[in-house]
Order: C-alpha cells, then sequence, then structure tokens
C-alpha cells in the first residue's frame, strides 16, 4: 500500500516537473537555427528539444535495425545468436513435453504411444541418454526385443548410460536363457557398480548356478562390506558355500582340502547340518574322534538330524548295539522331546531287541505324527513282539501311503530336495533349504491304499484257510470268511495293547 501510494507521488512529480519545464520552454527567448545544403531552419526552444529526443529515437532505431540484420547475418552462416538460441528454446520445450509425456505413457503401459514419444523428443533434444531409454523400455513391453537391444546397445556407448546398456543386455539374457553371457555381462556390471545391490545378488544367483564358489564367496563379501547383508547372515551363507566348495573339492579326490574346507564350514556356521557331518567325517577318517563327537553334539543341539545321528554312529562302527545305545543317551538328553531323537532311540532299542523299550521310546508318533519311518519302526516292533503277520503287513501298508517325513525343502519356492545342495536346483537362492515336513494334502481314498491292511490281512488269513483246507488240520473248524477272520485278529491284538491300522 505505501508502495503504491509513493509510486503515484512519483507520477505526479514527475508531470508537474514536465509542465513546468514546457512552460519554461516556451517563454525562453531565442531558438535554433540549421543551415545546411543551403537550407535553413529555425525552431523554437520547445521544438528543437522535441526534434532532439526524435532524433534520439530514429537512431536508436536504426542501430537496432542493424544489430537485427547482423544476426541474421550470423543465423543464416550458422553462428550462434539470440535468434538460434529462440529456436533452440522452442525445440527443448517441445522436446521435454514430448519426453514427459512419453514417461507418462510409459508408467500407462502405453509401449506404442511411449516409443512414438521417445522419437519425437530424439528429434527435438538430441539426447540419446534420455530418449534411448525410454525407447528400449517400450520396446520391451510391446514385445519388440530387437528394437530393446539395440536401444540398450546403442547406451554402450556413452560412459554414463553404460551401466544401463549392460544391464539392460543382462536382463535380457537372463530372459532368453543364456547363463554363460548373463554371466559376463553381471561381471562387467559388477565392476562397474559394485554397491548395485540387485547385480550383486544376479551375480552370486549365476555363480553358484555355474558352482563358481570361490567367485561366489567373494561377491557375498562384496554384499557385507556395502551394507547389503547383515553380518550374521553373511557368516551362514558364507559356510553354506564354502562347504559347497569343500563338495567339489572332495569330488576331485583332494582329501586333504576337503577336510580343511569342511572344517571351515563347521567353524563358520556350527549348527549347520550338512558342515557339521562332513567335518565330523573329516575328523574321524583323521582319527580324532573327540572333536567329531563334539562337532555332532553341538549340531545335534541346534537340530536333530538323522544324518547326524548316522555320523554319530560312524565313530564307533564296531561297538555293540547296547553300547551304542547308552553312548547315544548323550544326544538324547540334549533333545529330549525332538522327534527326531525318538525315531532313533527306537531304532536304537530294535536293534539291541528291546521292543517294549522300542515301543515306549516311540510313543504316539505312529498315531499323532505318522510317516513311513514311524509306521515302519511300528512293523518291526510288532513283528520283534510275535504279533500275527497281518499286523506287521498292516503297518507296512500304512507306511506305502504315508508322508515321507521331514525333507529339505527350499522355504523361497518350496520345492523338495533329495539332498542338501547349497542353492535350489528350481529357483537358485542361495541357502534356502530347511528341513521340514512337506505340506501334504488329504486326498480322499476309499478304495485306495488307505484299504491295504485289510485286503493284506484277508490275504494273509485267506492264504491261511486255504493251507488248512489242504492238510486236513483241525483248522476247517474255524470261520473261513476273511472278514471274521480281521476280526478276530483285531480283538486279540486288542486285548494284548496292541493296536491294529485301519
Amino acid at each position: 500500500m505505501l508502495w503504491s501510494v509513493i509510486k503515484i507521488v512519483i507520477f505526479l512529480a514527475l508531470i508537474v516537473a514536465a509542465s513546468f519545464g514546457a512552460m519554461y520552454l516556451l517563454n525562453l527567448e531565442g531558438g535554433v537555427r540549421i543551415v545546411m545544403a543551403g537550407y535553413e531552419v529555425n525552431l523554437s526552444p520547445l521544438k528543437a528539444v522535441i526534434a532532439l529526443v526524435v532524433l534520439i529515437v530514429a537512431m536508436w532505431v536504426l542501430l537496432k535495425l542493424a544489430s537485427l540484420l547482423v544476426a541474421v547475418l550470423h543465423f543464416i552462416n550458422g553462428d550462434e545468436t539470440a535468434i538460434s538460441r529462440w529456436f533452440d528454446r522452442n525445440r527443448q520445450e517441445k522436446g521435454y513435453r514430448a519426453l514427459t509425456e512419453g514417461m507418462m505413457a510409459l508408467a500407462s503401459g502405453e509401449g506404442n504411444v511411449a516409443m512414438a514419444r521417445a522419437h519425437k523428443a530424439e528429434k527435438y533434444l538430441k539426447k540419446p541418454e534420455l530418449t534411448t531409454l525410454i525407447t528400449a523400455q517400450a520396446a520391451e513391453m510391446t514385445g519388440d526385443r530387437k528394437t530393446a537391444e539395440q536401444s540398450y546397445r546403442r547406451l554402450l556407448a556413452n560412459d554414463r548410460t553404460r551401466f544401463v546398456g549392460v544391464r539392460g543386455l543382462l536382463q535380457q539374457k537372463l530372459a532368453d536363457g543364456d547363463t554363460d553371457t548373463a554371466l559376463k555381462l553381471a561381471e562387467k556390471a559388477f565392476g562397474m557398480k559394485p554397491a548395485h545391490e540387485e547385480v550383486q545378488d544376479t551375480l552370486l544367483r549365476l555363480q553358484t548356478q555355474n558352482a563358481n564358489w570361490s567367485d561366489a564367496r567373494a561377491t557375498l563379501g562384496a554384499k557385507l562390506k556395502h551394507g547389503n547383508l547383515p553380518r550374521d547372515v553373511h557368516r551362514r551363507r558364507d559356510a553354506v558355500l564354502a562347504l559347497a566348495e569343500a563338495r567339489d573339492v572332495a569330488d576331485e579326490g583332494k582329501t586333504i582340502e576337503a577336510r580343511e574346507a569342511a572344517i571351515e564350514a563347521n567353524r563358520l556356521s556350527p549348527n549347520l547340518v550338512p558342515a557339521a557331518v562332513m567335518a565330523a567325517r573329516a575328523y574321524i577318517n583323521q582319527g580324532k574322534k573327540r572333536y567329531a563327537n563334539r562337532v555332532v553334539t553341538k549340531a545335534w543341539e541346534a537340530q536333530p538330524h538323522p544324518d547326524l545321528a548316522a555320523t554319530y554312529a560312524a565313530v564307533e562302527p564296531d561297538e555293540t548295539p547296547d553300547a551304542r545305545l547308552k553312548r547315544f543317551t548323550k544326544l538324547f538328553r540334549l533333545s529330549p522331546d525332538h522327534r527326531e531323537a525318538k525315531l532313533v532311540e527306537a531304532e536304537l532299542q530294535i536293534a539291541a531287541e528291546n521292543f517294549p523299550a522300542a515301543r515306549r521310546a516311540l510313543g504316539t508318533l505312529a498315531e499323532s505324527e505318522a510317516d513311513a519311518r514311524a509306521l515302519t519302526i511300528m512293523a518291526a516292533i510288532e513283528r520283534g513282539e510275535g504279533a500275527n503277520d497281518a499286523v506287521v503287513r498292516g503297518w507296512l501298508a500304512r507306511a506305502l501311503s504315508a508322508p515321507r517325513g521331514p525333507q529339505w525343502i527350499c522355504d523361497k519356492c518350496q520345492h523338495i530336495h533329495a539332498e542338501w545342495v547349497a542353492a535350489c536346483e528350481n529357483c537358485g537362492s542361495v541357502d534356502t533349504l530347511d528341513w521340514k515336513t512337506p505340506p501334504t494334502a488329504q486326498v480322499a481314498m476309499p478304495t485306495g491304499v488307505e484299504m491295504l491292511p485289510l485286503i493284506v490281512g484277508a490275504i494273509e488269513d485267506q492264504s491261511q484257510t486255504d493251507t488248512a483246507e489242504d492238510t486236513g488240520s483241525d483248522t476247517t473248524e474255524k470261520s473261513t470268511s476273511p472278514i471274521v477272520e480281521d476280526a478276530e485278529i483285531v480283538s486279540e491284538d486288542t486285548s494284548d495293547n496292541t493296536t491294529a491300522p485301519n
């Protein structure tokens, strides 16, 4: 408000000053006389001032016209001028507008529109580092892989866009399944940007797929160095890769190197079951039984596993069943309620021919957590206690249709592996295998394998009846109905506290 008042006051002051000046010039005597080439002009003081102002304005206009003419000549000659800069600004405005529209079309999934806008932006801007990338991504979106590859290759020519070009080609080779070329591109991209997490993961996956374990461990170290991997996870995965490397060395027949690598893998991650098994067997080969026991005990405390039990037994291969059972007591005390401990104890009791103790050790696993192993152990217990063949065969028949129990399963893709590997055979992920029971679907099979126990029992009883008829023995007085025979077997087993499968 104050500034507006000041401007009004100044404007009025200028008008008053101009009025006083004009009045002063009108009252001023004399004038200006101009004589040139026989012409004479007499001007009053006011007219002389006006003529001077007009002359100054005319000279200024002439100078501007002259500078415009010079600028046009420079523009025609190709020099940078105000005119050329104006045209450049106009082209840049159009180019950036087309570039913006191309990016919006790319984000909207309109690949063809994005490519068209990218070509237009390239014509106006002449900046391939901006437009070529949009062209490549739009070409991939529309399925034009040839154009996309050509665009990525053009990006390789510029230092600022070379990494983007290499990464684009890498993704194409991965999609094509060309892992050899993809590995070389991943190594090149890693050399340009070693801290790039996506490149690190891709390179690590390709290296593990090609069994380049030492290179994979170096890449894993880079992930730790650049903060893309927690230290405890790095230690575990480094142990996994070291174990895989030890296995390859063992396959090559380098016993000493394999032994040292296995011990190193176990040192990095004592809870890794395969590393503990390999390290313990290496100690056994060296005659260091105490070290082998220590390795197995530590791993068993973290996760009881059948391979650990087998390795623990291999420490003393010639011991008696009773001595082995006594030695295994140390492991059983570490995990008394674990399923694996119960199964191993039942197996050892069977080997020692103490079948009631084996039944007690097995507990209710054959009913509550029935799998092929538990049911097979139950069949062995029934056989050892002198049960009827139909009962034994019933348990074995149930084992045929029962789940296999815990297996090595990838946590990422749920792929089941026959044995432990460092990287999943399906998705290639490193250190994702876990020893657990796979989920099983309940399928109704009223005439399938669930009926095998009854069928097996019926066949057994029928064969006994036929034998009795042929020999003329007193068994002919019994009922020849298989179902009745099965009922008698079940009732007898029930009276003996033996549960038959159904």
